[in-house]
């Protein structure tokens, strides 16, 4: 039993310890721009198709896949 509790106090210290530094490292950075967000495709209306599977298979041979 003891030794349980000294192996989760352990545990415990050594998390407390690196939460410590990585807050100590994140403090000493300077502040970042958050990244440009990706546009995002145009979603396809109602009365577009898509493409037969022929066509699309098609396609992918033609332009060097191996399917």
């Amino acid at each position: 039993m003891a030794e349980r509790e000294a192996a989760a106090k352990a545990t415990l210290d050594n998390m407390a310890r690196l939460k410590a530094l990585r807050l100590a490292r994140e403090a000493a950075e300077p502040q970042r721009a958050p990244a440009a967000k990706k546009a995002r495709a145009k979603p396809r209306k109602l009365d577009e198709k898509a493409p037969a599977l022929s066509d699309w298979l098609a396609n992918q041979q033609s332009g060097g896949r191996r399917i």
